[in-house]
């Protein structure tokens, strides 16, 4: 199966500027990202940044690199834009992976394009996975999403859903779900969302996966193949790679 990985990388991180080549090991953060998705089953794996830094050291190792613009609202319009200079065909599959996600699965990039490739009702595919905690599901930075039996997503949101209304009914249930910020996409549904504008339910959420919804597209979700580490967002992430990576390498 064909698909295309697209890697969005900002250099103007809020939290942690430089963030795509920060050193974890021997090599910039981006590049292991770079490597993982290429070790998935894709055709072609492309590194999208508005950054000439990012653009020559990927270059330097060998990446394929498309400079975008720099005045994108999100992640999902530069992958648009990516998908119109590659003249990539409406019912062709985009996989975003971000960019500071160095601990990717590779099983799970291919899960995700196949599992959007098998369900033409779908224009969008994701990934979730089991809460592990209670902390996890009253935590608003924690994504949880609610599915049908088809895996069609019903909804996403920061607050806990399904609602544990009785809590002694829920003692021992798992039906609640973590999203995992893995996307495959359908190049035309790319061209189709890049043009609607915010939607009342995105912006109280600050989720764009609402707007998908919002216009009756579909989202097919499914529990990950394999265990999705979480990526790098702050100083303190980026110090717990690179000692995860230097235990990794001593043993």
């Amino acid at each position: 199966m064909a698909f295309t990985v697209v890697i969005p990388a900002r250099y103007a991180s809020t939290r942690l500027p430089g963030k795509p080549l920060a050193s974890i090991g021997d090599r910039p953060m981006l590049q292991h990202v770079w490597e993982r998705a290429g070790a998935s089953g894709a055709a072609r794996v492309v590194i999208a940044t508005d950054d000439t830094r990012i653009r020559e050291a990927a270059a330097g190792w060998g990446a394929d690199v498309l400079l975008t613009r720099d005045d994108h609202p999100s992640g999902t319009d530069r992958l648009a834009e990516v998908a119109a200079e590659l003249a990539l065909d409406d019912d062709a599959i985009v996989v975003n992976v971000q960019g500071d996600e160095p601990l990717i699965p590779p099983a799970v990039i291919d899960q995700v394009a196949e599992n959007l490739r098998q369900r033409l009702w779908a224009s969008v595919a994701t990934l979730c996975e089991p809460l592990g905690s209670r902390e996890q599901l009253d935590n608003p930075n924690v994504v949880k999403v609610v599915a049908d039996g088809a895996g069609r997503a019903l909804y996403f949101s920061r607050a806990p859903i399904p609602y544990p209304r009785d809590a002694k009914a829920a003692e021992g249930a798992t039906p609640w779900r973590r999203h995992i910020g893995l996307y495959a996409y359908r190049a035309g549904f790319l061209r189709r969302f890049v043009g609607w504008p915010v939607v009342p339910p995105e912006a109280l959420e600050q989720l764009e996966q609402l707007r998908a919804l919002y216009h009756g597209e579909a989202i097919h979700v499914a529990d990950a193949c394999r265990p999705v580490p979480g990526g790098v967002d702050t100083r303190e992430d980026l110090e717990r790679l690179r000692a995860h990576w230097t235990k990794g390498r001593a043993e």
